[in-house]
């Protein structure tokens, strides 16, 4: 699903990336760990395409990625990668249902039936109720939840998390990684997670620790 091959990346004379190799297979629930500036973040925006490595090549789906012009790697973004942030980056002048059907507006699909495809996401997620409310109407644990259904709502290949559970109260946390869980487990999503927080590393598959630049 996800293969990395000798990525490197420099910023100036820092050297971040050192020649990660890395391979994640479809329905795996992969963590990134490491150290503070260890590189986690930095790699897991080159995997998901918001961020260009100085040397090597990504596939993703049997796709380089490193290949593909500007307008066809945002194409490719949209309709094969969902992202989930620790900050949520929801819109705030949108309804929760609006700020999960944006992807798929974006992608130019049927808006009768992107509103119906978000409403079955927000009942998964258990907060069909607040689909009306407008994010600062949310509690953090509930934006999150929104956030990750808009991840889900152009069916990805992959979801792609940077600290998610990072801005979330302990209870609200472990909810958030119950969720992704059941995400892996019900539904074969393949998700990608950095994260400083060892309860949501422990119940991933497989633990990906960047040292040094390499993993």
């Amino acid at each position: 699903m996800i293969k990395a091959e000798n990525i490197t990346l420099n910023y100036g004379e820092l050297k971040v990336l050192k020649g990660v190799n890395l391979h994640i297979k479809e329905g795996e629930f992969v963590s990134i760990i490491g150290s503070s500036g260890a590189g986690k973040t930095t790699l897991l925006q080159i995997l998901g395409t918001l961020e260009n490595p100085n040397s090597g090549s990504v596939w993703i789906n049997n796709t380089d990625i490193t290949k593909l012009s500007d307008k066809n790697l945002s194409i490719f973004r949209n309709e094969n990668i969902g992202f989930v942030f620790q900050f949520h980056n929801l819109l705030v002048e949108f309804t929760a249902l609006e700020n999960v059907c944006l992807p798929a507006f974006i992608k130019g699909e049927n808006r009768k039936k992107v509103e119906q495809r978000a409403l079955k996401l927000l009942k998964l997620l258990n907060i069909e109720n607040r689909k009306e409310h407008k994010p600062n109407e949310l509690s953090g644990g509930e934006q999150q939840r929104v956030a990750v259904a808009r991840s889900l709502i152009n069916n990805p290949k992959i979801i792609l998390a940077d600290e998610p559970s990072g801005n979330l109260d302990s209870k609200n946390a472990k909810d958030l990684h119950n969720l992704l869980l059941k995400l892996n487990k019900e539904l074969n999503q393949t998700i990608v997670v950095v994260t400083h927080n060892k309860n949501l590393a422990n119940i991933t598959s497989r633990k990906l620790e960047i040292k040094d630049g390499i993993i």
